[in-house]
């Protein structure tokens, strides 16, 4: 048994992130992105028995620039993901990026029931929990 603490994803995760409107379009989302600096929009539910949307600058670019279509014409709802996997704050690092590797991953929502409480990236299990985890063992 390992002497090493358990890293959980409450303990990386962001819990900065910016919300849109499924029904904004993507030039609103592309404003958005630059106004807050990020590659990623949380897309709202609609209601209660809804589920969480993500958008990712990826997306505008397969789905909108590459294709050559009219961002102010385009809904985010049209391109985003929907549902998205979810993965919950007490979650052991190590199970999120087996999950991130075995579904192609590069961004979660961590949720605590209905709460959103923000968002994991690989960038964040490797650099801020086991990077961690390494440079304590080598001390």
């Amino acid at each position: 048994m390992s002497n090493k603490p358990v890293v959980r994803v409450r303990d990386v995760m962001r819990s900065e992130y910016s919300t849109i409107d499924g029904l904004a379009t993507v030039s609103d989302a592309l404003n958005l992105m630059v106004e807050k600096r990020t590659a990623v929009l949380v897309v709202r539910k609609r209601h209660e028995n809804d589920e969480w949307g993500m958008v990712l600058v990826s997306d505008i670019a397969r789905q909108v620039l590459a294709v050559d279509r009219a961002p102010d014409r385009v809904n985010v709802y049209e391109i985003m993901e929907k549902p998205v996997i979810t993965v919950s704050p007490e979650m052991d690092i190590r199970y999120c990026a087996r999950l991130f590797t075995r579904h192609d991953l590069m961004r979660a929502l961590v949720v605590n029931g209905a709460d959103l409480l923000g968002l994991v990236s690989p960038i964040d299990l490797v650099l801020d929990g086991f990077a961690r985890q390494v440079l304590v063992s080598a001390e």
